[in-house]
């Protein structure tokens, strides 16, 4: 039961900027990515919401990592937990823009990267319940271009692997 990390991609609304200007974006999916494991993505692309609007996509996901079957991932955590310095500690969102039915010579294109701290998570000792992230435009790091609502429920993972830490 424990061994699990949960994860919910609820909405996405976008600001006004390049992407909502842009009509070759259409279609909007969301991937989250464990580090170099595991990307899971939203099954629907959903059309591009007006600047201040929101689409739905209440994608559900769990990415097991219990030590018998999910060896990788587990220890992906303990270096998360161990080494202070390591930059990939996050789930890492990914927005996508899905191109046209009628246009598949275009490419599917990443437009906006958002970040959640496993770290941080277990640091605080508290999950992330529908919170809104910033997602980050990806020509351009500083700038926002929307708000990502999601749930990652990680902390009774990262306690286990935590207690395994201290005893090995």
């Amino acid at each position: 039961e424990v061994e699990k990390i949960r994860i919910k991609i609820t909405s996405l609304s976008l600001t006004e900027s390049r992407i909502t200007a842009d009509e070759t974006i259409q279609q909007l999916f969301v991937e989250c990515r464990l580090n170099n494991f595991l990307a899971e993505e939203t099954p629907l692309s959903l059309p591009k919401p007006p600047g201040g609007q929101r689409i739905h996509y209440n994608y559900s996901t769990v990415i097991n990592v219990d030590k018998e079957d999910n060896h990788a991932e587990r220890e992906y955590l303990k270096s998360v937990l161990l080494k202070p310095d390591l930059p990939a500690d996050s789930l890492k969102f990914t927005v996508v823009s899905d191109p046209p039915e009628d246009e598949q010579d275009l490419e599917c294109e990443d437009i906006g990267f958002a970040y959640v701290s496993l770290k941080q998570i277990f640091q605080k000792q508290r999950d992330i319940i529908e919170q809104d992230i910033d997602v980050f435009d990806s020509q351009d790091a500083s700038a926002v271009i929307g708000k990502l609502t999601v749930t990652v429920e990680a902390l009774n993972a990262l306690r286990s692997v935590h207690e395994e830490c201290k005893h090995d």
